[in-house]
């Protein structure tokens, strides 16, 4: 770069040769004009006197003409001091404001004649927030500018500029900076802001908080020299850490020119959330006939760091709308939630047309948790998912068609508040809702209150531990309040949901002790006081004149109170069998059964004072039938028993473990493992001594097993009757095995198993498969795992640095992926049977299986499905594809068949910042085949 020096205009006189023969007349002209030259006219100038210091300094007048030059090359102005100018009593501010530092590994030459200093090889300078390495630099002091380049050798170029202030990078081929200023003039700019990797040939850069760039060119992508695709705009401004100002742009992939074009464009690159527009879907809904659509579009409010709201909207040309919103909210180690309320219009077809339907249909979805170290002693948690039983499956939004498997709703929302003291004192306050998506109905506990005091031990020692039967009495009061509703989707929300509403309130005072007998029987004792307050009740009468029984129900207060007694004996049993005894190396060293028996007896007495009866009357007028009942029927906590019981239980519970050495150890170097065998396999059953018949109680059977280093669990449990049926298949007071059957007749039996595994489930050192994103599923009571299959929502979802990181070490170990391809399967079996009444059958027999395959670091394929094996038929089925393009990423679902067949294909960019640069296509679910 070169100065512009101001040019001076010099007039020229044309001369003309004179012809003369005379040399005195030539002679005398130029004489003449030398007279002219060096003399004045008529006065001689003054000669000038020498200008003394005055006493009182003058003000000096500066020349207010001015050269323009471009700022970034301005010199320092060099202001000599003047003896007739005072002082200012500031003092005048350095040209430097920190120390130059530099360096280089080839030399370092101070030109003291050009007032400049020369770096070359591995050079650097570093002044204050900045530092400048290049293969050379150039300091030049009578300017203040900084020059820094590459080297060139007969290889090409090398070290080239890596201009760094405070958090900004840039990597250019030269430099020219102003270290006065802060400005600088760069070439061939190579930045990164937060994803964007932009290039420019001529950036300006104004300070350190804006910079201008020329026929620059920005992308996502990694390799700059090769991008997969990249926007080209004539001129940018970035704001490092804040905004990126973007001209007209358009865009190239791989190099060709595409249509996508942008008169301008905004990009906020600051760490703190920003409202901006949420930009939709477009397509068209063939399934249902509700023509185009704009889906999933809307706006974003950052109202706080604490809270946010989404607003988003779908709109179909025949009608059809949906609408959503969703807040995010937090406050550090207080509490967190979010809320969720979608509503849907749904039309199907055209108005006029045979098939047209309307319905509507709506879902609220509210998590909050509460931080425990906020307040210990008072805790507020909520987790709500409500609306339509068919919200899930009529809705518009693809990426609800995973929910809609789910068969039932829950929510719960509770405080609850500790007082501190000797008793302490609990208070719990619940509201519950749960529902079956399938029968559509809908029970609520609006509220549940509960209370509780502390164990109270009235005669335990005022010093040291409590011992025997009497300082061990304690006894405790719980309260329980209820108000239920049972009503169904037709008319949840209006009065009638209060018709058949129950409240009520249940008080216990249990009184126990516990000692111990022989030193190795535990034993406890113990009676229960209830007392039940309702609201509730019912008279029963029989009608003579319509011969049918009329039941009224009274509403008012009313109550009745019970009590029993029990007793428990109990002792646990060890048996150890070694087998290392004649093989310290043996692969199983010993097995440990451990049996924990009790024996219970419980007294429940009579209360026949809450009973009463009517009469049947036929039509003569003669009684033919006294008929029994209690008017607690309809009380929330049940009736009083009126029969007379007194019971012993028996309870067996086994635990088997094993200790087993790995193959490769030995005793000496290696500790026995410790893995279950089998896992509480209990059975208890109970003989009634006041029944007279059918003393026993069936036989109920339960346990867990685990296999293969705990990856697959199997649980089961079976009820046997000792009973036999009669010929119309009601039991008899009689064994079955004295009917000519077995000891036992099973009744019902499930077995339920889950297996996980993937390619390095059988290494020693084998981890299980990356869980993918469980948020939406827990929050709509879904499946954790992928067995109904993922969600389709490919725009929300957000890539991390953990999700980079995870792809480069795929590609690191590219060359060994032939040999180790990832892959996960899950599996899920269940069957249950039932042979209460001589069904013998197979209730439900499914099998559920879901996996992924990588074939390659960035192709991924995976299926979600099952089989009925009752009706023979597949369950949901839902295969899918993904594509890692790079900078971009492809997904495709497809649901082959039933009801929701369907299918999403997404092509979009994975950079946060330009994920609304998106192609999707998708098919919705035909909602008349599920109607």
């Amino acid at each position: 770069m070169g100065f512009q020096k101001p040019s001076h205009t010099f007039t020229k006189i044309p001369l003309k040769g004179l012809r003369t023969n005379s040399l005195k007349i030539l002679f005398t002209l130029s004489f003449t004009v030398f007279i002219n030259t060096l003399g004045y006219a008529q006065d001689i100038p003054p000669k000038q006197k020498p200008i003394k210091p005055q006493e009182t300094p003058k003000e000096v007048i500066k020349d207010t003409t001015t050269v323009s030059v471009d700022s970034i090359l301005n010199p320092l102005t060099n202001i000599k001091e003047v003896d007739s100018i005072k002082n200012d009593s500031l003092k005048p501010k350095e040209f430097l404001e920190d120390v130059v530092k530099y360096s280089a590994d080839g030399y370092v030459s101070l030109n003291k004649k050009e007032n400049k200093i020369y770096l070359y090889d591995k050079a650097k300078i570093t002044y204050q927030d900045l530092e400048i390495t290049s293969g050379i630099i150039v300091i030049d002091n009578n300017t203040g500018l900084i020059y820094a380049g590459r080297l060139k050798d007969s290889t090409g170029y090398s070290q080239a500029p890596v201009f760094t202030q405070a958090q900004n990078v840039v990597e250019p081929d030269s430099i020219i900076f102003n270290k006065d200023t802060k400005k600088a003039i760069i070439f061939n700019s190579k930045t990164e802001q937060d994803g964007f990797n932009i290039y420019a040939p001529i950036t300006k850069r104004e300070n350190d908080s804006t910079i201008f760039m020329k026929d620059a060119r920005f992308t996502t992508s990694e390799n700059l020299d090769d991008p997969e695709y990249q926007f080209i705009s004539n001129k940018i401004k970035l704001v490092p850490g804040k905004k990126i100002v973007v001209g007209p742009t358009y865009m190239e992939i791989y190099g060709v020119p595409t249509p996508i074009a942008l008169p301008f464009a905004y990009f906020p690159l600051t760490k703190e959330q920003k409202s901006g527009i949420i930009f939709p879907t477009f397509g068209e809904d063939t399934g249902s006939d509700r023509g185009y659509f704009i889906q999933n579009g809307g706006y974003y409010f950052a109202i706080s760091d604490y809270l946010d709201l989404a607003v988003l909207g779908d709109y179909y040309t025949n009608g059809s709308y949906g609408l959503r919103v969703e807040s995010n909210y937090a406050k550090r180690y207080k509490f967190n939630g979010n809320v969720a309320i979608r509503y849907e219009n749904l039309l199907t077809s055209e108005r006029a047309f045979p098939d047209f339907t309307q319905n509507t249909i709506y879902n609220i979805r509210w998590s909050h948790s509460q931080d425990a170290k906020s307040n210990p002693n008072s805790r507020f948690s909520a987790s709500v998912n409500l609306g339509s039983s068919q919200f899930f499956r009529q809705s518009i939004n693809q990426n609800n068609i995973i929910n809609s498997q789910n068969n039932t709703l829950a929510s719960s929302v509770s405080y609850s508040k500790t007082f501190t003291g000797e008793p302490q004192v609990n208070v719990n306050l619940t509201a519950t809702h749960s529902q079956n998506t399938q029968t559509e109905t809908i029970n609520l506990t609006l509220p549940t209150l509960q209370m509780s005091v502390g164990r109270v031990f009235p005669f335990a020692p005022k010093v040291g531990s409590k011992k025997g039967i009497i300082q061990n009495i304690n006894l405790q009061y719980n309260s329980r309040a209820e108000y239920r509703i049972s009503t169904t989707d037709s008319i949840f929300g209006t009065s009638a949901m209060f018709d058949d509403a129950l409240a009520g309130m249940q008080h216990s005072i249990p009184i126990t002790t516990n000692f111990k007998v022989f030193n190795y029987f535990s034993v406890s004792a113990g009676t229960n006081f209830q007392e039940n307050w309702t609201l509730n009740t019912i008279r029963r009468q029989f009608d003579q004149n319509t011969q049918a029984v009329v039941t009224t129900d009274v509403n008012g207060f009313d109550s009745f109170r019970t009590y029993n007694f029990n007793a428990n004996i109990g002792t646990t049993l060890y048996g150890m069998f070694n087998f290392n005894k004649k093989n310290k190396n043996a692969h199983i060293q010993a097995i440990r059964h451990v049996v924990r028996p009790s024996l219970s007896y419980t007294v429940q007495p009579a209360f026949d004072q809450f009973y009463e009866t009517y009469d049947v009357i036929d039509a003569n007028g003669l009684t033919t039938d006294q008929v029994e009942y209690t008017r607690f029927e309809r009380s929330i906590f049940g009736s009083p028993g009126n029969r007379y019981s007194s019971s012993i239980g028996l309870d067996i519970g086994n635990n088997i473990e094993a200790k087993v050495l790995s193959k490769n150890d030995t005793i000496d170097d290696a500790e026995p493992r410790k893995i279950s065998l089998i896992n509480n396999l209990n059975f208890n059953t109970s003989y009634d001594l006041a029944a007279d018949s059918l003393n026993f109680s069936p036989v109920r059977m339960s346990g867990g097993l685990k296999f293969l280093k705990d990856k697959m669990s199997v649980n089961f449990s079976a009820t046997l009757d000792p009973y036999a049926l009669d010929n119309n298949n009601n039991k008899v007071n009689k064994f079955n095995i004295n009917n000519g059957g077995s000891l036992f007749r099973m009744t019902s039996a499930n077995i339920n198993m889950s297996y996980s595994l993937s390619n390095d489930t059988f290494k020693r050192t084998g981890k299980d498969p990356v869980d993918r994103d469980k948020a939406e599923a827990i929050r709509a009571n879904g499946r954790t795992d992928d067995l109904f299959g993922v969600t389709e929502d490919f725009t929300s979802r957000i890539y991390t640095e953990e999700d980079a990181e995870r792809q480069k070490e795929k590609e690191k170990n590219l060359e060994y992926y032939n040999y180790k391809i990832p892959w996960n399967l899950r599996l899920a079996y269940a069957v249950n049977y039932s042979n209460t009444r001589r069904e013998d059958q197979i209730s439900s027999h499914s099998l559920m299986f879901s996996g992924d395959v990588e074939l390659s670091p960035k192709w991924s394929v995976g299926a979600s499905s099952g089989y009925d094996f009752l009706n023979n038929g597949f369950t949901f089925t839902q295969f899918r594809f993904e594509r890692d393009l790079l900078s971009w990423r492809m997904n495709f679902t497809w649901v082959p068949f039933s009801t929701l067949s369907s299918w999403n294909f997404f092509v979009g960019i994975k950079s946060n910042f330009l994920k609304d640069l998106k192609y999707e296509q998708r098919r919705q679910p035909d909602q008349r085949l599920g109607n």
